[in-house]
């Protein structure tokens, strides 16, 4: 009966030391962060740094050769159409020939044509706004009555935005061309003016601001002389460089987000014009990159934002309000497909699985998971299918 009992005794001992030694020999959990799969709203970007600059800028030059006065004007001062911007005394002249004084007579009869080409632009650029206008008001209607899709009515309000914004840049057209007929008339007469003709008065073709004042002291000046630059600093816009690889993803009304302006928020703008033609600008790192200019027309006007300042735009190529997302940090490549490491009953388990859009910290997955799936980000090699794992950062 002893020896049986120091036999159980034994086997006992013996359990435990096995179960021990179990445990110890037993691999430890490897500790991972992880974070779940979620739906929600996803936007795939292209970046690129650009300025601000004004949409029309009016360069005032002198219509005829003489002695300039004094310019009273200063950077930023407001000025009408109209406005007094500078007397020219004019010099003698020798008598013009008969093909001097016809050239003459033909740039007038010239700028007059543009301009009349501008104006019949206006008539047209003005109608297709005004037919816009009556398409956005019957999408509308028919949204109302469920007929067609909330997107078609956005589509027809980007048709409204982006004409309205080329019948103004035509009207704005039709005010150089008017402001280039007087420089042609103004020079005609200088040419058949008598030695005692008065001075000549330079007036601002528009109303706005003093951008550069370019001839500031009283001196004798050619014709065609610049003086200063005029434009409406309220009537902005932006380039913005892309990689030429980048811009063809882009196209005219995608929505921008102008950022690192130097104010508290990101300003929104619209696409309006993708330059046909790229240049060669050499990057940071001494590589030669084609680069091409995306135009864009600011929705909203920082307070303190002017013309040339440096900006950060991101202009949307593709979004969506409902997508399922993951990290970036949680993928890998196996061959030729996109893999994971979901979190199931405290182990890894390999997952494939399909990937559409790409930002730089979110990916769309089109199919493999489900919501609310726990993934592994930043896998280590450690990690297979199978491993133990402990969670030490879940988000």
């Amino acid at each position: 009966m002893k020896r049986i009992l120091n036999t159980i005794v034994l086997l006992i001992v013996v359990a435990v030391v096995l179960g021990l030694l179990a445990m110890w020999l037993r691999p430890t959990p490897a500790r991972v962060d992880v974070a779940k799969a979620s739906r929600g709203p996803m936007r795939v970007t292209v970046d690129g740094e650009g300025k601000t600059r004004v949409r029309d800028r009016y360069v005032v030059a002198t219509p005829v050769a003489g002695r300039l006065r004094r310019i009273t004007l200063r950077r930023g001062d407001s000025v009408v159409q109209r406005q007094l911007i500078a007397e020219i005394a004019p010099l003698p002249l020798a008598p013009l020939d008969p093909r001097q004084r016809a050239e003459a007579i033909g740039r007038v009869r010239a700028t007059e044509d543009a301009r009349a080409e501008v104006d019949r632009m206006v008539e047209r650029y003005k109608a297709s706004y005004e037919q816009a206008r009556r398409d956005l008001q019957r999408s509308e209607t028919l949204a109302r009555d469920g007929v067609i899709s909330r997107q078609e009515v956005e589509e027809a309000e980007t048709v409204v935005a982006t004409s309205l914004r080329e019948y103004e840049a035509v009207r704005s057209r039709a005010e150089r061309a008017a402001h280039d007929v007087e420089v042609a008339k103004a020079a005609l007469l200088a040419v058949n003016r008598s030695p005692a003709t008065a001075t000549v008065k330079v007036q601002a073709p528009t109303g706005g601001r003093v951008l550069r004042v370019l001839e500031e002291s009283e001196r004798v000046v050619s014709a065609g002389t610049p003086l200063l630059e005029l434009s409406n600093p309220s009537q902005l816009e932006a380039v913005i460089e892309l990689l030429s690889t980048d811009a063809v993803k882009v196209v005219p009304g995608a929505g921008v987000f102008i950022e690192n302006w130097g104010g508290p928020k990101a300003l929104e703008g619209r696409v309006r014009l993708i330059e046909p033609s790229a240049f060669t600008k050499v990057s940071a790192l001494g590589i030669e990159e084609q680069r091409v200019n995306v135009i864009v027309d600011l929705l909203e006007l920082g307070t303190t934002l002017g013309d040339g300042y440096r900006v950060e735009g991101r202009v949307v190529v593709w979004e969506t309000k409902d997508a399922l997302r993951v990290p970036v940090n949680a993928l890998f490549r196996r061959g030729e497909n996109w893999s994971l490491f979901r979190v199931e009953n405290g182990a890894a388990r390999l997952q494939d699985v399909a990937i559409g859009h790409l930002t730089s910290s979110q990916a769309e997955v089109k199919s493999g998971l489900e919501e609310g799936a726990v993934v592994i980000t930043h896998p280590s090699k450690d990690i297979s299918e199978g491993t133990r794992v402990e969670v030490v950062a879940p988000k």
